[in-house]
């Protein structure tokens, strides 16, 4: 895979093996090809920071710092670090009854490191399967444990190998990843089931749904022009959040359907509360003040997938429900319906949590819409043709999204520098990258200074230090898993970064801890950006 860019080749290769593997171990291969230790829907995380793996590594093998840095140095990638330092390794523990490592073994290694809370049992664990590890194989468990496979293979062309593999159209595959939301459990019901089990897949609580994603608007009149008459709700700067209730049990789910019913349970209760049986809602959380008035996205981060101390930042920032969608209802499923019944059961459901609306074609009230969402301190608005169908993980023109604010990017923080003066003590000098998937792998596209608080700085600092791979002198480069959002003014031409472009007057407007460093911008949509910058 590694060996080839060509998107087919890799999808041939995949659909190859995937038919050769026993049952049991079709969905962990592939969690684990798209680096993921863990499914994406787990509660867990392995919680294996860097210092943690880089001890295990230099007492697996005997060797040293500096060994290791020199390695990461010499190939820019934790994983192929792994490898040159297991070929030189001190210590063998393999002998001839020895057995290999197998894909399932690893697998449930890895579960139980997660599951495990005691960090040495942890080490103990992952100790052991580095232990018998051949280089090669080395490399393999690291960059599952960093999330970093690099083979350039990702979740859509998995879909793609899905149904050669078993013989289904793309669609069929791509309609069904829509409700199970995890390409991995799918093909394990592929598996299990066939085509007539995805023909059977239901929405259902509790199994998260790929939510459905507005696209980008220049203004009113792009709206109106588009949609004719439009529903106009207010857009939230918030967490998007999915609620799944059954009975009693609540469980709410983030925008990469993670688990983070813990970290709002005042929401919880208030679900709890609906005269509703069964239930799954879309919609917001957002953090408000004690006036009720919406606060800036940084203040929910403070509150958004915490563990611990819930109870303490639960009175610091509190936190308000707005919804916008029913997907499902008592045993009947909504999606299918048009947007304006779904939010009509919607309001009759949910009452005083539902956002606010307008239905207009009225460039005029659309505008005092618009203004009056800025005035109370929302981003914008987003506009939804009133008889859309809920398409998950669809992001197209029957939804659209306006803020009027400077354009911003979603993107990763690879590097750091230690800052001056009052800054000295904080990792305040940031390196942004966008994923180069031509090159499938991230490239810088400046760097900026601006935008966090010092409790922000002292916060990224303790996080960038637990992702740190190699220092130089006062730069540090990091594993890229931070997602900033970022304003500048223009996108440039530069001969100082590889990708030939550079951000003007970049600044971090918040951190995007609802986002994966897969899901950020790329380099290929900063070019589209460019070359639109020169049509305007």
């Amino acid at each position: 895979m590694e060996q080839t860019s060509k998107r087919k080749e890799k999808m041939k290769m995949v659909s190859s093996y995937l038919s050769s593997l026993p049952k049991e171990e079709v969905e962990p291969f592939c969690h684990l090809l798209l680096g993921r230790p863990l499914p994406p829907s787990s509660p867990l995380t392995l919680g294996v920071d860097w210092a943690t793996l880089k001890g295990i590594l230099l007492r697996v093998t005997g060797l040293t710092s500096s060994d290791l840095f020199q390695a990461f140095h010499s190939t820019g990638d934790l994983g192929e670090a792994a490898k040159l330092l297991f070929q030189r390794r001190k210590y063998f523990s393999l002998t001839l009854d020895s057995k290999p490592l197998e894909l399932l073994e690893v697998w449930k290694v890895l579960e139980k490191v997660a599951l495990e809370n005691e960090r040495e049992k942890k080490e103990r664990l992952l100790e052991g399967v580095l232990n018998r590890c051949t280089p090669e194989e080395a490399k393999l468990l690291v960059k599952t444990i960093t999330g970093e496979m690099r083979t350039g293979f990702k979740e859509e062309m998995l879909l793609s190998s899905l149904a050669m593999a078993f013989g289904m159209g793309e669609e069929e595959i791509r309609k069904a990843f829509a409700l199970s939301s995890d390409a991995g459990r799918l093909a394990g019901m592929l598996v299990e089931g066939g085509r007539e089990r995805l023909i059977s897949l239901e929405v259902v609580p509790f199994q998260p749904l790929e939510p459905m994603l507005a696209q980008p608007a220049d203004g009113i009149e792009e709206i109106l022009k588009e949609h004719g008459t439009s529903s106009l709700e207010v857009k939230l700067d918030g967490a998007r959040v999915q609620i799944h209730k059954s009975g009693k049990e609540v469980k709410i789910f983030s925008r990469g359907s993670k688990e983070v019913t813990g970290s709002l349970p005042e929401v919880v209760e208030e679900v709890k509360g609906l005269e509703v049986d069964r239930v799954i809602l879309d919609g917001e959380v957002i953090a408000v003040d004690e006036k009720g008035k919406p606060l800036p996205f940084q203040y929910l981060l403070r509150r958004f997938r915490r563990k611990w101390g819930v109870e303490e930042k639960k009175k610091e920032v509190p936190v308000r429900l707005q919804l916008f969608d029913l997907l499902y209802l008592n045993g009947q499923t909504f999606l299918h319906l048009p947007y304006s019944e779904r939010r009509e059961r919607l309001e009759e459901v949910c009452g005083g949590k539902v956002t606010e609306r307008i239905l207009t074609s009225s460039p005029e009230e659309a505008e005092e819409f618009l203004k009056r969402a800025r005035k109370e301190g929302h981003e914008g608005i987003v506009a939804k043709l009133p008889n859309s169908p809920y398409l998950p993980g669809a992001r197209g023109k029957l939804w659209l999204k306006f803020k009027p604010v400077p354009e911003t990017l979603d993107l990763v923080i690879v590097g750091a520098e230690w800052g001056h003066g009052r800054r000295a003590k904080y990792l305040s000098d940031y390196y942004l990258a966008a994923w180069d998937g031509e090159k499938g792998k991230f490239e810088i596209v400046g760097k900026t200074f601006k935008g966090l608080t010092d409790e922000e700085l002292a916060e990224m600092t303790e996080r960038l230090k637990a992702l740190e791979t190699s220092t130089e002198g006062r730069r540090i480069w990091v594993r890229p898993e931070v997602v900033v959002e970022v304003a500048y003014n223009e996108i440039q031409k530069s001969p100082r970064y590889p990708c030939g472009m550079a951000l003007r007057l970049a600044r971090i407007v918040r951190i995007r801890e609802d986002k994966r460093a897969q899901e950020a911008d790329t380099i290929q949509r900063m070019r589209e950006l460019f070359e639109r910058q020169g049509r305007e």
